[in-house]
């Protein structure tokens, strides 16, 4: 029954998937360059249940090879949304960039994977990137690549071989795409044709085989870092690796408010209880309320940040905290991330808070609808009350910023 109950509150069929997809990337410039040629984009589409991953390499480095890649990307991803098929996004493509004189090819290549969870399909269209990589565990999955020609008009003599392929993906896979500074590192500086895919494939394979639950994030940098010193740490070209991880979620719960009815106070601590993940309590009577149904002690813990309350104690749950003051901190602190600022996360409640948010795929927010008279300005309508607008500016920063998975429920 609990499990019934749990289940239809917390509408976990809307968003628990067999796998979670972590993307990560990571980038470094060509020697003297402020700015990288290469562009990375990706996108969580949650209504759709679809990631999308576009990877540009422009011509050169510098300013002007980042503009085209740019434009090469953005055209990428926001026709791939659209659903067009290689040969519409190709001439959309072609249309758009410029032709380089002397070669008489486009300036910019890309790389788009495409992840439908709902269809459980992966689709990448390719463009004159270095193959694509897909692992299942530690070996190499090669599923049939299909060569997709499209050739321009009379006044546009370029043809593009395209290259596409669909698969079934899998728990423990991964798809490592890159651009061609990558492969491509080293030579003239030790070795002769340069470090080339299949060392590379090999040097992923010793990362996964070391330990298979390398992070996306993780295993980019690793790989980039390599052909940096495969350069001699004078990298040569822009090198950037892009990675897409199926792996178990990570779970969490955050409870804040009391609900609507007293009532329903057993009912929203069972929730808590039977929730499968790490989960946070924020607010006061939140806590007294949970405290109280489940009977747990709640124990203060040492002041960690002057400016917030403490953070306290309770049997089976990960964090307690004071509510709407620590959570204003936490969207604080999540915001100057996003949008670029370095921060250091400490020991006070809203920097663990934003640890474990930041650490976990799926975030489920239980929000209690009662009124708290102390922050409630009675001349405003209920829609803009604190607590409500503070998760609104929770999940934004979350979905839009740093792609989580969210499911709010109020009660």
């Amino acid at each position: 029954m609990v499990e019934e109950i749990f289940n239809q509150q917390l509408d976990t069929e809307v968003i628990t998937q067999k796998y979670h997809v972590e993307v990560g990337q990571f980038q470094c410039n060509h020697t003297g360059e402020k700015i990288c040629g290469d562009v990375f984009l990706s996108r969580r589409l949650p209504d759709e249940k679809r990631v999308l991953c576009v990877l540009s390499d422009g011509m050169g480095h510098g300013v002007r090879a980042n503009v085209l890649a740019t434009l090469t990307a953005t055209i990428s991803l926001n026709f791939t949304l659209e659903h067009k098929d290689a040969n519409a996004i190709a001439a959309i493509i072609m249309k758009a960039l410029p032709i380089c004189s002397e070669r008489g090819i486009s300036y910019s290549t890309f790389t788009i994977v495409d992840i439908m969870l709902e269809s459980d399909c992966v689709s990448i269209l390719e463009y004159d990137n270095p193959q694509t990589i897909i692992m299942r565990g530690s070996q190499i999955y090669a599923p049939q690549w299909t060569h997709v020609k499209y050739e321009g008009d009379e006044t546009d003599k370029r043809v593009m071989d395209l290259k596409t392929v669909s698969f079934t993906p899998q728990l423990e896979d991964r798809i490592l795409f890159c651009s061609d500074g990558i492969v491509q590192s080293g030579m003239g500086k030790g070795i002769t044709m340069g470090w080339g895919r299949n060392n590379l494939i090999k040097f992923v394979r010793e990362i996964v085989e070391d330990n298979a639950d390398v992070s996306a994030t993780d295993l980019s940098e690793m790989v980039v870092k390599q052909a940096i010193a495969n350069d001699l740490h004078a990298p040569k070209d822009d090198l950037t690796c892009g990675v897409v991880y199926f792996r178990q979620p990570r779970k969490i719960l955050l409870c804040t408010g009391p609900p609507f009815s007293k009532d329903k106070d057993h009912e929203f601590a069972l929730l808590l209880k039977h929730f499968e993940g790490k989960k946070i309590i924020s607010g006061a009577t939140t806590t007294e309320i949970i405290s109280r149904e489940l009977e747990r002690e709640v124990i203060d813990e040492d002041i960690t940040d002057p400016t917030l309350p403490p953070s306290s104690k309770m049997s089976g749950v990960d964090l307690v905290t004071e509510g709407v003051l620590t959570l204003s901190k936490v969207i604080n602190l999540l915001e100057a991330a996003a949008y670029g600022n370095k921060i250091q996360l400490g020991k006070g409640p809203a920097d663990r808070v934003c640890k474990m948010l930041l650490e976990s795929d799926e975030i489920h927010i239980l929000v209690g609808t009662k009124i708290n008279e102390s922050h409630h300005d009675p001349n405003l309508p209920v829609e803009i009350e604190i607590r409500k607008h503070l998760i609104r500016r929770l999940t934004q920063v979350l979905e839009d910023k740093f792609m989580k998975v969210i499911n709010i429920k109020y009660m």
